[in-house]
């Protein structure tokens, strides 16, 4: 007996100190950009959920966040327990996960329910066979407590898997996420989580509570004809008790109150300022992206750029955009750099010779908070934080379409890698398999046949001449989207067709033959195009592959003033040339007699 209850306790130990270590690992700068275009805001009455996973690390599955997933619906025996997994990357969505145990840790077990659907999930939960939808962005709160076994036992990943198992409805989500935040307590960082159905969406908002058990919530309905979105700060501001558009844990007010966050003195409970200090990493990391889309899309607005703090109120929780969206515009909403604005990643000096609007992160660009109760740290600068993240390790945008039948109507559009430059492929909801590229692969391990570095690979390697390459990759990326597209209406009828025979396994089989073929399709042909770049645009050249002329274009004449070109050896008083100041490049040659001073030339130069 005691030998049993020594290594049980050695058991706990050891756990205990793997989920410290893990949670108290140094972040990277990452984070996820999220909306939800509501039926009444689309042009056709569709429902539209998208998340760009920016991150780095292992998930709760303990796999590397670049793959997709498929768990299929199942039949439980009375007396089942669900097992709770911890996240790795609950303390960051950043490199948390690489300290990890190889096994996956369970947390504590629930109840399990005798019937779960089928459904797509990666680091979150994403889409199940009932077209529930659901996307996440981490926040910072004011109290973000490590995972404890018996007691804080859930983070935003497996509370969305958990209400995409077991539910249809995107109310009946938040409902059941807030229940089990309550039930069996909360740990990590603050999550924001949308859940959407065919007719509506709901956000809800979650932190721990510094009370100890349980943890803090607020959940409120995105008005139909209306548009959500959010990238790493709190949305929800007042909270309206028995507002049926709304909903909270019991304990918000009293807890907020003994932790002195809030006061009712100070008028309604403001979510956001009181369990937050707002945005992290720097100011507008997150401010600017939810400015950007909203604008995007309500340009009538009239939305500034520019805020006084973290807790502005300039931008709605929701909005009218000013034409309803159709779905080319849905699909390309993470495609952003913030062009065409004084923002414009492509047109800086560190965009370098050719546009590249990724920017390489540095000890400055620390995915930390950087201010608190009384104090804002002033670091010594930042790039802006793009839609379209160079550390982007997948996006995807769901939709569940009206006018087809609910077994075809729901359809995950995925993309590995960064959002900009990668190809959405769609996977149907009841679909049963995806392609194993998008099923499997690592950051750690390079291999070309994985989804992730597919597209990765092209990406980096079109920072060499971003301007040029990104033409030839965009050619090809709206082929093949509009082919899916074209493809996905053909299939989608064929399925309709075994679905109104009565042949529901056919129909199945149809939809799952499509997302795993057109998905190997999409994998060998951006591997051809990766091809071709790689031999067009090597060594600085560019050799076309149908003439094969090869062109060297050199760099753009503002770049050889920057960079002093001009002060290269062109004369041989090359001394005299490089005091000379001020010299500007005009990309002119001159004719000057053999023996003539410096002096002279200068005059011409």
């Amino acid at each position: 007996m005691i030998r049993r209850f020594a290594q049980r306790d050695l058991h706990y130990f050891r756990i205990c100190v793997v989920l410290c270590c893990i949670l108290l690992l140094p972040a990277s700068a990452s984070g996820c950009t999220i909306f939800a275009i509501t039926p009444g805001a689309s042009d056709d009455g569709a429902a539209y959920l998208g998340h760009t996973n920016d991150g780095v690390g292992k998930d709760w599955r303990n796999l590397d966040d670049v793959m997709i997933t498929y768990i299929p619906p199942a039949e439980h025996k009375p007396g089942e327990r669900r097992p709770v997994y911890f996240d790795p990357n609950s303390g960051s969505d950043a490199a948390g996960g690489k300290a990890s145990d190889s096994s996956r840790i369970i947390l504590g077990y629930i109840d399990q329910v005798p019937y779960t659907y089928g459904y797509y999930t990666a680091s979150y939960g994403i889409i199940n066979d009932q077209n529930l939808m659901s996307a996440e962005c981490t926040d910072y709160a004011k109290y973000e407590p490590s995972a404890e076994e018996g007691r804080r036992l859930f983070y935003s990943s497996e509370l969305s898997n958990i209400a995409l198992e077991r539910c249809t409805r995107a109310e009946e989500a938040v409902l059941l996420v807030g229940d089990l935040i309550d039930r069996y307590g909360y740990y990590g960082t603050g999550e924001t989580l949308i859940f959407a159905d065919s007719e509506e969406a709901w956000v809800i908002e979650m932190c721990g509570n510094p009370e100890g058990n349980g943890g803090l919530w607020v959940a409120e309905k995105v008005p139909d004809g209306e548009i959500f979105v959010a990238a790493n700060t709190f949305r929800i501001r007042d909270v309206t008790p028995g507002d049926p558009t709304m909903h909270h844990s019991k304990n918000l007010f009293s807890v907020a109150e003994k932790a002195g966050w809030w006061s009712p003195s100070d008028g309604p409970l403001d979510w956001l300022a009181t369990v937050s200090y707002g945005e992290y990493a720097h100011p507008y990391y997150s401010l600017m992206r939810v400015w950007r889309l909203q604008d995007t899309l309500a340009p009538s607005l009239n939305l500034s750029p520019y805020v006084e703090d973290s807790y502005t109120r300039a931008y709605p929780f929701s909005f009218t955009p000013d034409k309803p969206v159709n779905f080319s515009t849905a699909l390309n909403l993470f495609r952003d750099h913030y062009e065409g604005t004084e923002f414009d990643l492509t047109k800086s000096p560190a965009a370098g010779p050719f546009g590249n609007p990724y920017r390489y992160l540095g000890p400055e660009d620390a995915h930390t908070n950087f201010q608190n109760e009384t104090t804002i740290e002033v670091r010594a600068g930042a790039n802006p934080r793009p839609i379209s993240a160079i550390f982007c390790s997948y996006s995807y945008v769901t939709v569940v379409r009206p006018d087809l039948r609910k077994e075809v109507a729901g359809v995950l559009w995925f993309g590995p890698a960064v959002a900009y430059e990668t190809v959405y492929a769609p996977i149907y909801a009841n679909s049963e398999n995806v392609s194993a590229s998008y099923s499997t692969g690592s950051r750690l391990r390079y291999n070309y046949d994985t989804s992730y570095w597919t597209f990765a690979l092209l990406t980096n390697w079109a920072m060499l001449r971003y301007d040029a390459m990104i033409g030839d990759i965009q050619h090809r990326q709206e082929f093949l989207e509009e082919m899916s597209y074209q493809m996905l209406q053909i299939t989608d009828q064929k399925a309709t067709n075994r679905l109104q025979a009565g042949d529901s396994a056919g129909a199945r089989s149809i939809m799952t033959n499509f997302t795993v073929q057109w998905g190997d399709e999409i994998i060998d042909t951006w591997k051809q195009l990766t091809a071709t770049l790689i031999v067009k645009y090597s060594n600085g050249l560019v050799t076309d592959p149908i003439t094969e002329e090869v062109t060297e274009g050199g760099y753009p004449d503002w770049w050889y003033n920057e960079t002093g070109y001009q002060y290269g050896p062109r004369v041989y008083q090359y001394k005299e040339l490089r005091e000379t100041p001020d010299l500007t490049y005009t990309g002119e040659r001159v004719v000057v007699p053999k023996g003539s001073s410096f002096a002279d030339i200068q005059k011409l130069l």
